[in-house]
């Protein structure tokens, strides 16, 4: 049995610092963040705190590669990706916690 993959994209207060991440497991994995389980980690240090974006694909491995594609961008182009979605920045954890 495949199982499938998540992209997402961390963001902190102030909207400056972006994290593109990949899961198998967005509402546990963003939980995680929240709650600074890894001290030491990226994430951590930025308080990167606020999912403002994340799409499902069918495999992990596709996820993983557009995880790849996505780190790639310039920022404006993530941007514009957050932004098709989700103009206002909005944290989705509220929507995360309704599954």
């Amino acid at each position: 049995m495949e199982r499938g993959g998540c992209v997402y994209i961390m963001t902190n207060h102030n909207k400056t610092v972006l994290y593109i991440g990949v899961t198998s497991d967005l509402y546990n994995r963003i939980l995680e963040h929240k709650q600074g389980k890894y001290p030491n980690s990226f994430t951590a240090k930025y308080q990167l705190k606020y999912c403002v974006y994340y799409e499902f694909l069918p495999r992990i491995e596709e996820a993983i590669a557009r995880e790849k594609e996505i780190k790639k961008w310039r920022r404006e182009k993530k941007e514009l990706l957050i932004n098709s979605s989700n103009p206002n920045w909005v944290d989705l954890w509220g929507l995360m916690k309704e599954w």
